[in-house]
């Protein structure tokens, strides 16, 4: 069984590879764009700014896109005026559903979320409703090329709290405040890895077979292709044939 890390990667790779990277890179300015306005342009004294720099330059994004995208947080340019909301709710076998969307129009926002939850036999709860099952953490999930101790004896020195092993990558765990750390040590020891992002990860889960199964996937993909929604976390366990299968569909 697997479950959100195996899902995550598989959309991550997909965010790579996709043909229509505008949609992509609509999500990572505007996550640059919110970064910035909250804690100011300088990626050396704003950690979140920092990692939204990485991982847009991660995905190829051109430098001037990058800097236009800080200034309109900072307010030296004109931009669209982004709100951080966080939806949650529930999806098909009644999996948890947290989802952090950077909206400049609330009200369209929920109507949209709610109908693409609705039309997937899903439904949205009320603020609090599901945030309790999942935690923040740190997240960076490695390529399964290097030998498994290396990795741990770097990891744990920087910081990381754990070292998952899944069939083709590890998947690194820290506290949101050492993520920053630990992927510098891994810089530093030409470590390779594919993703590094503060998530939300669920404390307990939900199996879920069956057309349910299915459904539940349809659903998370709507949701991640909204272009207001900027991370979809749920708290499900799907049998690793499925999730093989939908990774196929998705061509990586």
């Amino acid at each position: 069984m697997s479950g959100h890390s195996k899902w995550h990667q598989i959309r991550h790779k997909k965010a790579v590879v996709d043909a229509k990277k505008g949609k992509l890179f609509t999500k990572l300015i505007k996550e640059i764009t919110v970064a910035a306005k909250q804690g100011g342009g300088n990626p050396e004294t704003n950690p979140r700014l920092r990692i939204a720099i990485q991982n847009a330059k991660a995905a190829n994004m051109p430098w001037e896109n990058i800097e236009r995208a800080i200034k309109r947080g900072t307010g030296e340019l004109p931009g669209v005026a982004y709100e951080e909301v966080v939806y949650e709710g529930y999806g098909p076998g009644g999996v948890a559903l947290y989802i952090e969307s950077t909206t400049d129009n609330k009200n369209r926002t929920v109507a949209e979320i709610r109908n693409i939850l609705s039309r997937h036999n899903g439904s949205l709860g009320e603020a609090g409703s599901v945030a309790w099952i999942f935690e923040r953490k740190g997240v960076i999930q490695i390529p399964k090329e290097y030998d498994e101790d290396t990795i741990l004896a770097i990891i744990l020195d920087a910081g990381a709290e754990d070292l998952k092993s899944y069939d083709t990558f590890f998947e690194v765990i820290t506290a949101p405040e050492n993520l920053e750390q630990v992927r510098e040590a891994l810089e530093k020891n030409n470590i390779k890895f594919d993703d590094a992002k503060v998530r939300m990860l669920p404390k307990t889960t939900v199996k879920v077979e069956g057309k349910d199964a299915q459904l539940l996937l349809k659903l998370l993909e709507a949701l991640e292709d909204h272009d207001d929604v900027q991370n979809v976390y749920a708290n499900f366990e799907i049998d690793d044939s499925v999730l093989a299968e939908y990774s196929k569909q998705m061509g990586v």
